[in-house]
């Protein structure tokens, strides 16, 4: 006996996709984006790459009017940076507690609805490729539905909550894209490393009722979020200290294509969101100082939308984050222009 209600079964991914595919025109850029950001975290390529967007992907209209800013501003900056737009359909939540992301709720104000989100999220990912040849970024908050979306996304994160789960390490994997493992909310990053060695090696495990053996992600990498002490208190990770010991330990570790992406948000800014302007231009320039960091650090992740802050979900004003707060598009775009005079 289970203390559970089943409600239904859901398709599997072979069928949502299916339903809701990919045309040969959408194929062709997904390979050529996907080559082009595994060029840059196995070191042929030097642009830097910018994971941008939303907390979370609330609606499906505000997330594309971003997504179009986003791919005009590309255009000017593409010699020097690779954008790859978050769409995080998934939000982990502490307690478990509130909204979790489009997959739960295609409604932020509605009743969960899995069926109905796993559509919602398929097809929002589909119109930023279909629509502005974007390939995106998620997070893996549940391992077994990223399938769902496995022929749609270039980027994947595991969250500092989940990064020391063996399933999402040993699914990561198995992951045809680079997959970045955040270091855990303690700051362990032992653990982190760990998780990294994990992904970059085979695994035979049980995967969607089946078994299944891996072949190894050789560009699972490092995120730096920033940690919480035992006394609760903020503790950034992103300085140049930082990053020349995360340097030394994937010598120790003797990991594949080294690299780190530097989450400007979360404990590295104490959800301060305008301090991400600060933290990037930070990073920039540790990066001009030391060209072991510089090769080392392939790009930042930073939380933005359309308009700054954040609001309660009965607010409804366009473009503003329902979950964590971010910079708006005038900031964003400012900021971007700056990184890219910069490197």
């Amino acid at each position: 006996m289970m203390n559970m209600h089943f409600h239904r079964k859901l398709p599997i991914p072979q069928d949502v996709k299916r339903e809701y595919p990919l045309t040969e025109r959408m194929e062709k850029v997904k390979a050529e984006r996907d080559e082009a950001i595994r060029a840059v975290f196995d070191g042929r390529s030097d642009k830097f790459i910018l994971v941008i967007g939303p907390c979370s992907a609330d609606h499906r209209d505000p997330v594309l009017a971003y997504i179009e800013k986003l791919r005009r501003l590309y255009e000017q900056v593409s010699e020097k940076i690779l954008i790859i737009p978050r769409i995080y359909t998934n939000k982990p939540r502490t307690t478990g507690q509130g909204y979790k992301g489009m997959l739960h709720q295609p409604d932020p104000e509605g009743k969960p609805d899995m069926y109905e989100g796993i559509v919602a999220i398929r097809d929002l990912h589909l119109a930023a490729l279909r629509d502005y040849d974007f390939t995106c970024a998620d997070e893996m908050l549940y391992p077994e539905n990223h399938r769902y979306l496995s022929d749609l996304l270039s980027y994947v994160a595991v969250g500092a909550r989940s990064v020391e789960n063996q399933q999402h390490r040993l699914t990561a994997s198995g992951v045809d894209a680079p997959v970045g493992m955040k270091n855990p909310t303690g700051g362990d990053l032992s653990v982190m490393m760990n998780s990294i060695v994990a992904a970059q090696s085979s695994h035979t495990f049980l995967y969607r009722g089946w078994e299944v053996t891996s072949e190894g992600n050789p560009y699972a990498h490092a995120i730096l979020r920033g940690y919480i002490d035992y006394a609760g208190n903020n503790v950034s990770n992103y300085h140049y200290e930082d990053l020349l010991h995360v340097q030394n330990l994937y010598e120790k570790f003797h990991l594949k294509n080294p690299s780190v992406i530097v989450d400007t948000n979360h404990n590295n800014s104490g959800k301060k969101y305008l301090e991400q302007i600060r933290i990037a231009k930070d990073i920039v320039y540790s990066r001009s100082q030391n060209p072991d960091i510089k090769r080392l650090v392939k790009g930042l992740m930073i939380e933005s939308y359309l308009e700054d802050g954040a609001q309660a979900i009965d607010e409804h004003v366009f473009g503003k984050s329902i979950t964590d707060p971010c910079l708006g598009w005038e900031k964003t775009e400012k900021l971007i222009l700056d990184i890219a005079d910069k490197l």
